[in-house]
């Protein structure tokens, strides 16, 4: 008997499209129930629930229940780093055709959550950002952070833990953003300080003015209509 990854199981279980879009709510790093998930793909929560099953046998997501509500999330970090990096290999014609429609701003290309840190055009230019001015060092499959007073300026605490950051592939740049410990920190901070906002029923983050202002003085970072370049 030969004994491989049962990656058949993993296959079976992303080979369905209301499966996948659940997925893709999941994503944001937030707790969803059963008729919240049904919503965002179009079907009944009776499918739902056959579908959530699936997937959470698949050692995909987990679920909890907090009173009368059973919540479903991914099952943790690994996971979603995982499904974002196979959503980097997958076909992404359609990602073109939507932002060449007249008017067309996807929220979610430019500012959005990776499970517990931050993606999009905004999460890649942060990364950029911290290797150029060398407050991140690539260091094998991790980054290394580097002492100094950005990290309090973004919320985040090198003392007391190993400083870990590694590199996410992000599916819709095709460029890493940052994942970690340091990755949540900074998102979790900005929501806190008002920086970024969520859209309501959307995956997408706003950046407040606030926040395009600490970019620009903290990162040296312009925000300005979805783009997120040097200043």
């Amino acid at each position: 008997m030969t004994l491989t990854p049962r990656l058949d199981i993993l296959g079976a279980a992303l080979a369905d499209t209301s499966r996948a879009r659940m997925l893709c709510e999941l994503m944001d790093g937030r707790a969803y129930t059963n008729k919240e998930l049904a919503s965002a793909a179009g079907i009944t929560p009776q499918t739902a629930t056959a579908h959530l099953r699936r997937l959470e046998e698949a050692g995909l997501i987990s679920a909890a229940r907090s009173g009368r509500c059973l919540y479903h999330r991914i099952a943790g970090p690994e996971v979603a780093e995982a499904l974002e990096t196979l959503s980097a290999l997958a076909p992404s014609d359609h990602l073109y055709r939507a932002q060449q429609r007249k008017g067309a701003r996807l929220k979610m290309l430019e500012a959005r959550s990776c499970y517990d840190h931050l993606a999009g055009r905004l999460g890649v230019g942060i990364a950029q950002a911290l290797l150029a001015s060398g407050d991140l060092l690539p260091d094998g499959a991790q980054y290394r952070a580097v002492p100094s007073e950005r990290w309090a300026k973004l919320g985040v605490s090198l003392s007391g833990r190993a400083p870990l950051a590694r590199p996410c592939l992000d599916w819709t740049e095709r460029l890493p953003h940052v994942a970690g410990p340091i990755g949540r920190e900074i998102l979790t901070h900005g929501l806190t300080a008002g920086w970024l906002r969520r859209i309501r029923g959307e995956r997408g983050l706003d950046v407040t003015p606030a926040g395009a202002a600490a970019l620009r003085q903290i990162l040296g970072l312009r925000w300005e209509g979805g783009q997120c370049c040097p200043a």
